[in-house]
């Protein structure tokens, strides 16, 4: 990888977070007809013949052969695919509890968490600057998300949503960190087949867990996902798109960075409401979108 393309981090995460929203609209409408677990499994099964449509495309231009494969590789990749999935168990479990704005508010703390892990086991040293601006932005978060509902669900529930959201995040933080590593671990190749070789490997792992747990467990969710496979379809190409430049952001900047650059949805998220729906921003609002920008510009600087 040379200098001047590290930059690209920048763009491939706004894609990446622009598919996910794409991707979680599509599992919500899907959820409706096969249920959570079924909508959840679509990402994978779906997803995976698209990645490796991507991974002949990216060779076939590319020229490179496929990466040397490792011990460490492996041990990552089961890290970042197995911590993924425990995640997103958690998180619906959380929102079970009727505290969805709890919930998303603590799992958005998870650049923080990508961080700390980051360092520990990668080695990824962002700097003072890297870490206010991570800082700044996840605050801005926290603030956007945190309103009175937040804190009357926070009453109602107790405890338990509240350990279940940090916990997600800090699975959703190792699993960014495992895919970074056996990104990272791969013996050869540019940063473009080794992000597109990770992600093909890391669907065929998730799709193959979550198969088996269906066949044994939830029969019926599995069907359903077979039975929707118009809709399924869409949503596993958009997914599997969004991942596609989530782990190229990934293989040229740190997790943290990407994840943190990521935390802008929030912010489009709010101009999408007071343009389209009327939606007036409180000063609460307004001051956590601007601790949003102001970490997201920080970070984009320090990064330069």
């Amino acid at each position: 990888m040379t200098h001047d393309l590290e930059w690209l981090w920048i763009p491939a995460t706004l894609i990446a977070a622009a598919g996910q929203v794409a991707r979680n609209a599509m599992q919500r409408r899907l959820t409706a007809t096969i249920g959570t677990v079924g909508a959840t499994q679509v990402r994978f099964l779906y997803g995976f013949p698209f990645a490796l449509l991507f991974l002949a495309v990216v060779f076939a231009a590319s020229g490179e052969p496929l990466p040397g494969f490792s011990t460490r590789f492996a041990g990552f990749l089961v890290l970042g695919a197995t911590t993924q999935i425990l995640a997103t168990g958690l998180m619906l479990a959380a929102m079970r509890e009727r505290s969805f704005s709890v919930v998303t508010a603590l799992i958005k703390t998870e650049p923080v968490q990508i961080a700390l892990v980051g360092a520990v086991l990668l080695g990824d040293r962002l700097g003072p600057l890297g870490l206010l601006a991570i800082l700044l932005a996840t605050a801005g978060v926290v603030a956007v998300s945190w309103t009175r509902r937040t804190e009357g669900e926070m009453a109602q529930a107790g405890l338990r949503p509240i350990l279940l959201g940090l916990a997600a995040g800090g699975l959703f933080a190792l699993s960014a960190v495992g895919f970074r590593g056996a990104i990272l671990a791969l013996e050869s190749g540019t940063f473009l087949p080794r992000a597109t070789t990770t992600l093909v490997c890391g669907l065929a792992l998730q799709t193959l867990i979550l198969t088996i747990w269906l066949l044994a467990f939830d029969r019926p969710a599995l069907l359903g996902s077979l039975r929707e496979w118009r809709a399924s379809l869409g949503a596993g190409f958009v997914g599997a798109l969004a991942s596609q430049f989530w782990f190229i952001g990934f293989a040229l900047t740190a997790a943290a960075n990407v994840r943190t650059l990521a935390l802008v949805e929030v912010v489009m998220a709010q101009v999408v409401s007071r343009v389209y729906m009327a939606h007036k921003t409180s000063g609460r609002e307004a001051a956590g979108i601007g601790l949003i920008l102001a970490g997201v510009a920080l970070l984009i600087w320090t990064t330069a």
